[in-house]
């Protein structure tokens, strides 16, 4: 993927030199003469990955790793609670594409469509429909994609010779099976496809997954391991790059006596620091101008509160909850000193209206501009015979 590494105001366009495709891009108006030169394209591409991967510019788990869209969630839920995934086991379709040991007969002929309106002109989405098959389990085909825009292509001395397109997406097969009343398992198998203007690759990954579920207490936890794989066909022949892998626990339970469901999260169970030192956001003491640094306990748990995830759900009706969350890394890395304003904060909500299930949900990523996560669910099957 891209790499933010050298950066030039030319007119209205943004620098970039791609080194992460092996040799820097190029392009000369000719379809297959080539010589080294820098790529320019618009200012939203790097808005995207400021905001999306914080860990690019700032973090120690980002940046490092190809097809970084896998980790964008476009459930309105998920993301109205944190933004990452969710340990809860009900009829939500939404909640498999991140946690296949979900997938249950519940979800049997549900068809489910999320759309996310991400910052400037890129949008991504994901559309899914379950089947059920009594001796085989349950299945969830996906299509995640996500579509960067169209760019201005120009030379290293800012001459434009036309435009370009960039998009990435991946064809998800997850299967989920229970294994008795409280223990299930699933997986997921991810053909991941990348096009970066004449520039293509392809990737194969797996999700495994597995959850213990108490009903007579409402509890759920699940534990995953994500994006196992291998980019099998680079942009370069010799620059085959790491996928995002990743391993999260998470818990949930419904209180007995309110209407309210919390949920916790621990990201990145295979590393401890995803802090990050950054030398030019130094505290310094006002008198005698030395750095003041932060004592073993007080950089142990900011680490540790980097790793969680918050979130909350107020079920007031079998048709209508409001959901919030918080993202502690997510403020820590993408706030403003000057104003903190909501970063890291998120909030969204869910109704039924006959059939359909609606859920929306805002992200505050940044004083930038906050994402909007809309999502349709319906059982096609209720649908079509008239019964709820």
């Amino acid at each position: 993927m891209f790499r933010l590494l050298k950066w030039n105001n030319i007119t209205d366009c943004t620098s970039f030199m791609d080194y992460s495709i092996g040799e820097p891009f190029c392009h000369n108006g000719t379809e297959n003469m080539k010589r080294p030169i820098v790529r320019y394209i618009s200012g939203r591409i790097a808005l995207f990955f400021l905001l999306a991967f914080p860990g690019i510019t700032l973090g120690q788990v980002g940046g490092d790793h190809i097809y970084q869209f896998l980790s964008l969630t476009a459930s309105p839920r998920v993301a109205s609670m944190g933004g990452d995934f969710l340990a809860i086991l009900d009829r939500d379709i939404s909640l498999a594409l991140a946690n296949p040991s979900l997938i249950s007969p519940d979800m049997h002929n549900q068809l489910g469509v999320q759309f996310v309106d991400y910052f400037a002109d890129i949008n991504y989405g994901v559309a899914s429909y379950s089947r059920t098959f009594p001796k085989t389990g349950s299945f969830v085909a996906s299509m995640q994609y996500i579509d960067y825009g169209k760019f201005d292509l120009a030379t290293e001395t800012g001459e434009r010779s036309g435009t370009f397109y960039a998009g990435e997406s991946a064809l998800y097969l997850g299967w989920g099976r229970s294994l008795d009343s409280s223990f299930s398992i699933g997986s997921s198998l991810k053909l991941i496809y990348s096009s970066l203007e004449s520039y293509t690759s392809f990737g194969l990954a797996v999700d495994v997954a597995g959850s213990y579920h108490n009903a007579r207490r409402d509890f759920t936890v699940s534990f995953i391991a994500s994006d196992i794989g291998r980019q099998m066909k680079a942009y370069s022949a010799s620059n085959i790059e790491p996928l995002p892998f990743q391993l999260r626990i998470g818990l949930s339970k419904k209180l007995k006596h309110l209407p309210f469901r919390y949920s916790v999260l621990y990201c990145h169970l295979e590393k401890w620091k995803i802090d990050f030192d950054d030398p030019a956001d130094r505290n310094l003491d006002a008198i005698t101008g030395e750095e003041v640094k932060r004592k073993g306990f007080e950089k142990t748990a900011d680490n540790l509160m980097r790793h969680i995830v918050l979130g909350g759900e107020l079920i007031l009706s079998k048709n209508f909850s409001v959901r919030a969350g918080y993202n502690y890394m997510h403020r820590q890395e993408l706030k403003l000193k000057s104003k903190l304003s909501t970063v890291g904060f998120s909030w969204g909500f869910g109704f039924r209206v006959s059939r359909f299930h609606f859920s929306y949900a805002r992200s505050s990523y940044h004083l930038a501009g906050s994402p909007n996560y809309i999502s349709v669910i319906t059982d096609l099957g209720g649908l079509i015979s008239g019964k709820d």
